[in-house]
């Protein structure tokens, strides 16, 4: 039986950025809760400074968080973080965040 399938974003933020990082969050597009498939999201921030913030994404299965990648509405969730990195890389400086994605399948709840 198919549990579900989580995507962890594990988001490295330089010290500066992140108040920006959270912000982007609070005010986020929610284009990512109109994607078929798509159950809910939690940010988890990390109580150690230098530790990643964690995305943590649950859906149906593991084709409808592909769907999402793949879709339009991915870019319109994202853009606002994708054009910092952008212009901090164009201005030589080193990006605000890194991120590192895993996926997981759900075995239990």
């Amino acid at each position: 039986m198919n549990k579900g399938f989580v995507a962890i974003n594990y988001i490295t933020c330089e010290a500066d950025y992140a108040s920006r990082f959270e912000d982007l969050f609070r005010t986020r597009a929610r284009a990512i809760d109109r994607m078929p498939g798509f159950r809910f999201m939690s940010v988890l921030k990390p109580q150690k400074e230098g530790e990643p913030y964690l995305v943590v994404s649950h859906w149906d299965s593991e084709d409808h968080f592909k769907a999402w990648t793949n879709s339009p509405e991915f870019l319109e969730g994202h853009k606002r973080g994708f054009e910092d990195v952008r212009r901090a890389k164009e201005s030589g400086q080193k990006p605000p965040m890194v991120s590192v994605f895993k996926t997981y399948e759900v075995i239990t709840d």
